[in-house]
């Protein structure tokens, strides 16, 4: 039985090997899963800026709001 290697183009400077044939035949295309890391707690200017953008957005939705209700009442 002949055994498949894996071969990569440009090994070592992070380029995706290319699909094999393993020893079935079947194509070996798996996705190359990226390396996991953790991630940071915002710091406090970002928490900030979250807060910031969060009342921004319910006064924008507010607004958007009241002039949808007042345009569609019937003024009498």
């Amino acid at each position: 039985m002949r055994k498949c290697h894996v071969r990569f183009l440009g090994e070592g400077r992070g380029v995706i090997p290319k699909p094999y044939p393993t020893e079935g035949g079947l194509l070996n295309n798996f996705a190359v899963e990226p390396k996991m890391y953790k991630a940071e707690p915002p710091t406090k200017a970002q928490q900030r800026n979250y807060l910031v953008l969060g009342v921004l957005a319910a006064l924008l939705i507010g607004g958007l709001l009241y002039v949808a209700f007042s345009v569609s009442t019937k003024v009498s």
